[in-house]
């Protein structure tokens, strides 16, 4: 059976109530959920509250889901808008856009190979808020700086001088821990 037919499955069977469909969904999809909301969070305590919330929204809402994305791609979705909104009650979306003169295009890849994953999700932890959220919406989910814009309520230049931000002080993290651990 195809991914996309097991996937058609595994959603006709969670919405009649079946409980082994939803726990074999909220198994599989637990782990990419949670990452996400706590890359862009940074905090533990929340991202596992708001993992819980974007669940109970994921199968009230499970007839809603078209399928015209992957079943991964409309939890994300949902994972993202419920983190935005949750930050922005908060009130810890401060995103101080970077003077776009000192913007210079650096080619260069981050220098993420030799660094343990821990070492890395702590050195993107740390960065500050903006960067981290830019980064992860747009370097590690893949959207637009477009889309990112307009789920932090930036503009765009914000957005791209945000992920430079990030890039540059992410460099700078991973060439210490390199040169530590070394």
């Amino acid at each position: 059976m195809s991914h996309r037919a097991d996937e058609k499955e595994l959603i006709r069977r969670c919405l009649r109530g079946r409980a082994d469909a939803q726990r074999e969904l909220y198994r599989r999809e637990l782990p990419p959920t949670y990452n996400l909301i706590l890359r862009l969070t940074g905090d533990p305590a929340d991202s596992e509250d708001l993992t819980q919330e974007c669940f109970l929204r994921v199968f009230t809402q499970l007839h809603t889901f078209r399928g015209e994305a992957g079943l991964r791609t409309w939890i994300k979705r949902i994972a993202i808008n419920l983190t935005m909104h949750h930050l922005k009650r908060q009130q810890r979306l401060p995103i101080v856009p970077v003077e776009e003169q000192h913007l210079a295009p650096d080619p260069r890849p981050l220098p993420t190979e030799g660094i343990d994953p821990p070492a890395l999700h702590a050195a993107i932890a740390a960065l500050p808020q903006g960067c981290r959220l830019v980064l992860t919406l747009h370097l590690l989910e893949g959207y637009p700086h477009a889309e990112v814009a307009e789920h932090l309520g930036i503009s765009v230049s914000t957005s791209k001088s945000q992920l430079w931000r990030a890039k540059q002080l992410l460099r700078a993290a991973l060439h210490d821990k390199r040169y530590a651990n070394g």
